[in-house]
């Protein structure tokens, strides 16, 4: 498969992109990023220096990835999200006599993006944390904290409201006195299984 690359686009030094991957206008990505096969990266999206993106990851148009962030296989960024990096960003030093530099340093932060997750369109993404596997992030919510495989979040600052399959339907909610007790839960529409237990969610078995 080829690699498709629009003429605006701005690829720096020792960028990897994987075969079948579409690179669309005006997106920039920083040197030693590494961008896995047929993935989507749309239009006027920044990817900082050295992050990491696996296989068959949808990026959307006006998407800010900065340093440290990686995203594994299937994950889906929509349109307008903003990672970050820093929980005390500054422009100079205290005195104001000298600019700090950009570069990623000890005070840096990752954040883990797991695999088949989905970020809704216009989220703010903090710093040292991660995004479970097939969680849902709901469209303009602030994460602050690590969201569990599975789990439904949306708001600011984002919270559990319930939990999705791997297709992405809603298989439970959380609700009611008994929203920590055990539950097993079948999806409405591709019948796989899950059993919710103090909000943890565990696959029982595929398809």
């Amino acid at each position: 498969m080829t690699t498709r690359v629009h003429p605006t686009a701005i690829i720096e030094a020792d960028v990897q992109l994987g075969s079948g991957t579409a690179v669309w206008d005006n997106v920039h990505i920083r040197h030693g990023a590494q961008v896995g096969e047929e993935c989507i990266i749309g239009e006027k999206s920044y990817i900082a220096y050295d992050v990491r993106i696996g296989n068959r990851v949808k990026i959307n148009a006006f998407v800010y990835i900065c340093a440290a962030v990686t995203l594994e296989d299937g994950v889906m960024i929509s349109a307008g999200t903003i990672f970050t990096n820093d929980k005390l960003p500054r422009a100079t030093t205290g005195d104001l006599e000298a600019l700090l530099p950009s570069d990623p340093d000890e005070k840096t932060a990752p954040t883990l993006v797991r695999e088949g997750a989905t970020i809704g369109a216009g989220c703010v993404i903090g710093c040292d944390l991660s995004i479970g596997r097939f969680a849902m992030v709901g469209m303009g919510s602030l994460v602050t904290r690590s969201v569990p495989d599975f789990h439904l979040v949306f708001g600011h600052p984002a919270t559990s409201v319930g939990c999705v399959c791997r297709c992405g339907e809603i298989v439970h909610r959380f609700e009611g006195a008994g929203m920590d007790a055990r539950h097993e839960a079948a999806c409405a529409k591709c019948r796989r299984r899950y059993v919710i237990e103090q909000r943890r969610v565990t696959e029982v078995e595929a398809a």
